[in-house]
This record gives C-alpha cells, sequence and structure tokens, in this order.
C-alpha cells in the first residue's frame, strides 16, 4: 500500500506514540509505593494492537523482557474476551491478570490492561506490568528456590476486571488482598499502576485528536513495516550457516545438577531461526521458563545486538523460534516458574550472544553477569508492630566488547532496573548495610576484561526474617568470547548466630532464618572476558593492579607477563 503519510508527520506520530508509553512509565514509578517499582523501576508500559496484540510502542525506560510477554499476554485476552472465557470490556475497564501461562513471566509480575475506546471501538490497548514484593505463596517475596508447584509460589490471576468502567471493584481486590503479605501497602502500587493507563490513554487520546485515527492507524502500519525492513536488512547481513552455543544454569533449586540451553541459530539471508532442541526437560524446581518469556528473551537479545531498530512487532518478524516442546523452556502448568524471568531469561539470552558473537564480533559482547540477584527478605518487629516484605535486586558486570572493557555493576541483561539506593532501603527496612562496593577481581580475562559485580552486606537490625535467594551463575562464570575467560561467579554468604555458611544450590536457597544482627552477604558476578588475554595491553593490566580491581597474583595468573617482574 501507497503511504500518503509525509516523513515528517510520521515522525513526530512515531514520537508521540513514544512520548505516551515514556509518560506512563514515569506516572508509574512516581505514584508506586513499592521500592522495587518506584526506585528500582521494575516496571514497563506499551500501546497494543486491538486486533491481535501485536506490539505498536513500548516505553524506553521499562524491562526489554516485558517487550514479548506483555504482546502475548494481551493477544491473549483479546483471545479470551472473543471466545467469552473473560468479560467482555466497557469503557475504563481494567483487567488484572499474573497467570505465567497466559503470558506473562513470574507471579509476581503483575500485568494490567486497558482498551482505549473511539467512537465506540477499541482503537488500541494500553498495558503494563509491574513487580509486586509479594504475591503470597510459601515464602515471602515469592521466590521460593524449593517450589515443585507453581501454586507454591503465590496467588495466579487469570484475566478479571479489577477496575469496572473506572471504579475498583472492592471484592476481587478483597479476595487479592486475602491471599498476600502486606496487603495494606499494595492499594499504592495497584491505584500507580492504574493510573498510569489512564494518564496514557489521556496522552494518546491528544494525538488522535490531533491527527486523526485513520492518519495514525496508518503511521502504525508503516512504523511496523520499517521496522520488520531494518530487521531483515540486519538479519540479512549474517553469513549463512548454523550457529551453535551453550549456556548452563547452577541448577533448579530442587536437584542440585546443571540444566542445558543447547541453541541452534540458523541463517538464510532473509530470516533467523532460534532451535533449542536438546535442552533439558522439564525441571523439578524454578527455573523453568513459559513460552512467552523464552520468546521475549530471544527478542531482548536481539534488541541488544540491535538496539536501532524501532521497538514495535515488526522488529519480531524475521525472527523463527521453533517451539521448544519437551524442554523446561516451554512450562506447562503446574511448574513452578519463579525465576524464569529473572534468571532463565538471561541465560536464553547468554546463549544468544555465545551464538552469534562469531558471526557479529563488533556488535556482539561477551556474556553479562545475567542474573537479577533476587533477595527477599520477609520479617517481622514486634516491638513496632509490623511485619514487612524486603525484595532487593543488584546488578553485575557486562561482558567485555570489541571496543573495551565491560561495564562494572551494571543492570541485568532483561532491563534497566536498578538496585534501590541504600538509604531508601534502610529507611524503609530494618537493615544496615555495611558494604556496598565493587566485587573486584570477577571480570573475566581477555583483551578487553569483564566488568565487575556488586558486593554488599546487610546486616538485620530489629525482629527475625526469612531470607530467600533465586540467583544464578554460582557454578559457572559468564562466558568469555572469543578466547576469553569466564567472569567471576555469584557468592553467597549468610551469617546466622556467627557461623557463616553457603546455600547448598550456591545462590539458590530458601527459609534461612535470621536474628538481629545475622547478615547476608552477595557478591554478584563479573562479566565475561572478550578476546585472547594475551592481546591485552599491559599498561592496562598494571593499571587494573593499581587501583586494586586485581591483586597482582591474580593479575599474573589471569594475564602471564603482564607484569614487570
Amino acid at each position: 500500500m501507497f503511504m500518503t503519510l509525509d516523513p515528517i508527520t510520521l515522525t513526530v506520530i512515531q514520537s508521540g506514540l513514544q512520548q505516551v508509553c515514556d509518560e506512563m512509565d514515569l506516572s508509574f514509578s512516581r505514584a508506586a509505593f513499592s521500592p522495587v517499582i518506584a526506585e528500582a523501576n521494575d516496571r514497563s508500559d506499551g500501546i497494543y494492537s486491538a486486533v491481535d496484540g501485536s506490539l505498536i510502542a513500548q516505553g524506553s525506560q521499562g524491562l526489554p523482557v516485558f517487550v514479548g510477554t506483555m504482546q502475548y499476554s494481551t493477544a491473549t485476552l483479546i483471545e479470551m474476551i472473543r471466545e467469552g472465557k473473560a468479560a467482555a470490556p466497557k469503557p475504563g475497564d481494567i483487567y488484572i491478570v499474573n497467570d505465567p501461562y497466559l503470558g506473562g513471566t513470574h507471579l509476581m509480575d503483575v500485568r494490567f490492561a486497558m482498551p482505549v475506546w473511539r467512537n465506540g471501538k477499541i482503537f488500541c490497548w494500553l498495558s503494563n506490568t509491574g513487580h509486586w514484593p509479594d504475591t503470597g505463596g510459601a515464602v515471602p517475596g515469592g521466590f521460593s528456590a524449593s517450589a515443585t508447584a507453581v501454586e507454591q509460589e503465590g496467588l495466579r490471576l487469570p484475566p478479571v476486571r479489577l477496575f469496572k468502567e473506572g471504579v475498583l471493584d472492592p471484592e476481587i481486590y478483597g479476595i487479592i488482598c486475602s491471599n498476600i503479605r502486606v496487603a495494606d501497602q499494595r492499594i499504592g502500587d495497584v491505584k500507580a499502576q492504574a493510573a498510569a493507563l489512564y494518564v496514557g490513554q489521556a496522552r494518546l487520546e491528544r494525538l488522535l485528536d490531533r491527527y486523526g485515527d485513520e492518519t495514525v492507524r496508518e503511521a502504525i502500519g508503516e512504523l511496523r513495516d520499517r521496522a520488520a525492513q531494518q530487521m531483515r536488512a540486519y538479519v540479512g547481513a549474517i553469513p549463512p550457516g548454523v550457529y551453535r552455543s551453550t549456556a548452563y544454569i547452577d541448577s533448579d533449586g530442587v536437584v542440585n545438577e546443571p540444566l542445558e540451553i543447547r541453541l541452534a541459530i540458523t541463517a538464510d539471508g532473509e530470516r533467523l531461526s532460534f532451535d533449542f532442541a536438546g535442552s533439558s526437560p522439564p525441571c523439578a524446581g524454578p527455573m523453568n521458563s513459559v513460552l512467552a518469556t523464552t520468546h521475549s528473551s530471544v527478542y531482548l537479545a536481539m534488541r541488544h545486538i540491535f538496539p536501532d531498530v524501532p521497538i514495535s512487532a515488526g522488529a519480531f518478524e524475521p525472527l523463527e523460534i521453533v517451539r521448544p516442546e519437551g524442554t523446561f523452556l516451554d512450562a506447562q502448568y503446574p511448574r513452578p516458574v519463579s525465576g524464569c524471568a529473572a534468571e532463565v531469561s538471561q541465560r536464553i539470552a547468554e546463549a544468544v550472544f555465545a551464538a552469534l558473537v562469531e558471526a557479529l564480533p563488533d556488535r556482539v559482547t561477551a556474556a553479562p553477569a545475567g542474573s537479577s540477584g533476587n533477595f527477599a527478605l520477609g520479617g517481622e518487629v514486634p516491638e513496632e508492630g509490623r511485619s514487612y516484605v524486603m525484595y532487593q535486586i543488584s546488578g553485575g558486570g557486562y561482558g567485555g566488547w570489541a571496543g573495551g572493557d565491560g561495564i562494572s555493576n551494571g543492570c541485568s541483561t532483561i532491563g534497566i532496573s536498578k538496585a534501590p539506593p541504600v538509604e531508601i532501603m534502610e529507611q524503609a527496612f530494618p537493615v544496615l548495610y555495611h558494604r556496598y562496593a565493587l566485587h573486584e577481581g570477577s571480570g573475566g580475562a581477555g583483551r578487553h576484561r569483564g566488568g565487575f559485580g556488586l558486593d554488599y552486606e546487610v546486616e538485620l537490625l530489629k525482629g527475625t526474617a526469612r531470607a530467600s535467594f533465586v540467583m544464578d551463575h554460582g557454578r559457572f562464570g559468564p562466558q568469555g568470547a572469543l578466547g576469553g575467560g569466564d567472569g567471576g561467579v555469584n557468592r553467597v554468604e549468610v551469617t546466622h548466630g556467627g557461623a557463616t555458611v553457603v546455600p547448598e544450590h550456591l545462590s539458590k536457597a530458601q527459609d534461612i532464618p535470621l536474628a538481629a544482627g545475622d547478615r547476608v552477604r552477595v557478591r554478584t558476578p563479573g562479566g565475561g572476558g572478550y578476546g585472547p588475554p594475551s592481546e591485552r595491553d599491559p599498561a592496562s593490566v598494571a593499571e587494573d593492579v593499581r587501583l586494586g580491581r586485581y591483586t597482582a597474583a591474580e593479575a599474573l595468573r589471569l594475564w602471564p607477563g603482564a607484569l614487570p617482574d
């Protein structure tokens, strides 16, 4: 179809759609009560097609891992409404859903979806996702490292209308609050999440009023076609062939054996096909991935490699993902999935990077830390008559790349989420941080070394608590690339009653009892090294030693001969 829009109008509408999503992101964070949303930005907002739920635009400040899952869940919601399996919407209705098997991630990622009406018809859907600190389940925070069924992880919600014609349904909200911890604090997050959608609706209607519905609809179609064309051009530049890799997960939290992600990427000049055949079967513990998250993990990896392709469904058209049936990357009910979004997704992305780095050495990095460092602490302070759920995420080292060393303490592969400020955490919870520094020595050796992870130590000051961890890379460090060394592993230590222990599964454990004075120390992974260590500039090695990033002994072991005798 011939485009009737001039390039300037197309660009303005594209920027306008992006601005709608960005304003939703900012509104959500600024109004939310929970630090994981308000400070760590563990959330995302987007605009989706009324026909099939396909992605139109997503906020630049939202988590990339939701780029596929929110599209998938919106499409599922539309299909359920058509089939009569979900209530038909009215203006002002907002649906809530967190069911992983309906296009979600883990239960703590709660989605809201709202139709935008124009002239009595739905023009598009607005949707957002926020990480709630708790949705019930066996342990505070939902990260049950030993869960063997999804029911143990928390409350699972199918699509229901939490807001009906703009009014919060007290009965549905009451059911939710009766099944989660610290329920009185959720109203702030719920209202913030809904308000973000209403902000988005107002901004989008302003754009539609200015340019007209048909003009904006034409622009959306053109932008999708151009994103597909641009991604297809990048894919066409990859030399034809089959590129293989393997990535490992330490364990599933129940069976203390590694899980394998086997990936074969086929490039034929037109498309990239991703085949995970041969990966480990479904696992007993919570490191299974639902199909929507597996797809989204591939999409976000390609976004890292080709970041200038606009975010829309068109960018995914040249990417074909063979359904990984019979593996832990296609979890079916009732498999537990709390680790899918935060951990398994990053191993999938690591497999994509490892497979394509040889074909695209100037674009692909060595493996990043690849763990969100999920640490949940649920406790009580009897003297204050209160309970709490604290959720901590943390950064790690990025991999080295063709242009230099990796970033230290960067956010996770799956998003822009950052650790909440120490001052905020100490104000909100009865804890004291004794250490918050770089995990020195954790960067993998190479021509360009990996960045360093984070080293923090936190003490419980009052009452009692239970600690849970769902992390990874405790057994295997992030992969080096093109001859580079692996990054340093994740290290977790718990000091209870004067004795320091390491969890059996290294970076996964649940229900560890803590009393006042007990401490938790976490040292997150460093990034993998890029290129042969023998090619690193000796002056750079000496500078790292001078600054205390490595000891002289470590540097001599990693870069033999780089330091003067």
